[in-house]
């Protein structure tokens, strides 16, 4: 009997997935544990592992393909003796079907059919192709394109319809048209349709642009819709929930770092090296952060909590979440019980999870949960910022840059290094006096931090 392969579902609230990549072709054959695709969610490409033996009878859902429901059937197995071709073709039998691939994004296909805007009158007359995302090839089909290249097209009197894009989806981009300059392949543009049919061609005004700013935009090919990708909607989706429904409230405190400072150069300098000369650790600050953090946390059990309607969640670990910048947003990788791990376990746990976050390898149990957060912006030269609470959580720490200031010391103008941290709070679970503690323990162990190795 065939072996239906469906989308898996990689985390709890998953409810789709794009498939990015198959790792197998029709006629292979396959072992359970071999790697049979790559699924992207909206913070990781996950890979998925055949579970029975046998041959790849049909992949249902080809690669590149978005949005693909979760249980969707994606590819048939034909069991060891069973005929490839007869499972090839009744494929699906019993299983929720497979959306097709997207031939173009949301975004470009709202542009092609977007009505012209109000304030620009057109004769009657047929309806042309759209000018300002696509227009209609010889053979019917729609060919995508840039507002950049569709102008340079029109300069340079080329029809964009016979122009192949190397875009995504086969979107022609600015160097198509170049290239087709340079090669002189491509066919002449056809007669220019009157001026109102080019306004009717013109996309609606993204919100906060009038019609008649957009068509001017337009025709000068001054901007370019991109189609948000599901990471950068997931974030959208949770901090616009965090900031209607979480009352925020703030407290900011200044930490000196000098004597921190001081003790990661001697902690790193008296680092074991391996036979490459290679140091087992490399403590930065931020790692130290993330153990003050939670020292503090497991110092205050009160503030270590999230909110419910029904009852207040008490967390026995500071685990604690850290904002890592990736290509299109940010992901939060957590470190396990912090309070209970040495300096150097949690910097070359920081180091492993930067890397797999930027190559989206991380999985859904590595950066889902958490009780607290640290956003550190230091780096980039920030003084101070609010963080927006990620729920559950109830609290989130602002980390801005160490930097030289003059303070006052026993009546004195010294200089120190000085770090201002804000921590933000749901109002909710953590009161002013309660956080103002927290922050105060926190800081206790900045400027104290030989604490942290206790």
């Amino acid at each position: 009997m065939p072996i239906n392969i469906t989308m898996p579902a990689l985390s709890p609230t998953m409810e789709e997935g794009n498939l990015a990549k198959w790792l197998v072709k029709e006629g292979d054959k396959i072992k359970s544990g071999d790697v049979i695709a790559e699924i992207e969610t909206d913070k990781a490409t996950m890979e998925v592992e055949a579970v029975d033996e046998g041959t790849v009878a049909k992949i249902v859902v080809p690669a590149g393909t978005e949005g693909v429901k979760v249980n969707a059937l994606i590819a048939v197995i034909a069991a060891d003796g069973e005929d490839v071709a007869a499972a090839a073709s009744g494929a699906g039998a019993g299983a929720a079907p497979a959306p097709a691939a997207k031939e173009a994004p949301k975004a470009e296909a709202a542009l092609a059919a977007a009505p012209a805007p109000a304030s620009v009158s057109a004769p009657a007359a047929p309806t042309p192709a759209p000018a300002a995302s696509a227009s209609a090839a010889n053979d019917g089909h729609r060919t995508f394109a840039s507002p950049l290249a569709r102008r340079l097209a029109k300069e340079a009197g080329i029809d964009v319809a016979a122009v192949s894009g190397s875009g995504p989806h086969g979107r022609v981009v600015k160097k198509d048209i170049e290239a087709a300059v340079s090669g002189g392949t491509a066919k002449a543009a056809p007669a220019a349709a009157p001026a109102a049919q080019s306004a009717a061609a013109a996309p609606a005004a993204p919100k906060g642009i009038s019609d008649d700013a957009v068509l001017k935009l337009f025709e000068q090919g001054s901007y370019e819709l991109v189609p948000h990708d599901g990471m950068r909607k997931t974030i959208a989706k949770r901090l616009q929930e965090s900031k209607q429904t979480i009352p925020h409230f703030y407290v900011s405190v200044d930490c000196e770092l000098d004597a921190l400072l001081a003790l990661r150069t001697q902690l790193n300098d008296s680092a074991p090296k391996s036979k490459d000369g290679v140091p087992a650790y490399k403590l930065s600050v931020n790692d130290m952060v993330i153990k003050a953090l939670a020292l503090a946390l497991r110092d205050v059990p009160d503030a270590n909590v999230s909110w419910t309607d029904s009852a207040m969640v008490k967390h026995k670990h500071a685990d604690v979440g850290v904002a890592v910048s990736i290509p299109g947003g940010l992901i939060t990788p957590i470190i396990r019980s912090a309070e209970q791990k040495t300096l150097s376990t949690i910097s070359n746990e920081m180091k492993d999870y930067v890397k797999r976050a930027k190559e989206r390898k991380l999985k859904p149990e590595e950066y889902q949960g958490g009780t607290t957060a640290v956003s550190n912006m230091g780096m980039m030269g920030v003084k101070n910022f609010a963080a927006v609470v990620n729920p559950p959580h109830a609290t989130i720490l602002a980390v801005g840059a160490g930097e030289q200031r003059v303070i006052v010391k026993k009546g004195e103008m010294v200089i120190a290094n000085v770090m201002t941290v804000t921590l933000s709070t749901d109002h909710r679970a953590v009161d002013g006096a309660l956080g103002a503690e927290l922050l105060a323990a926190f800081k206790g162990y900045i400027e104290n931090p030989m604490g942290m190795l206790v």
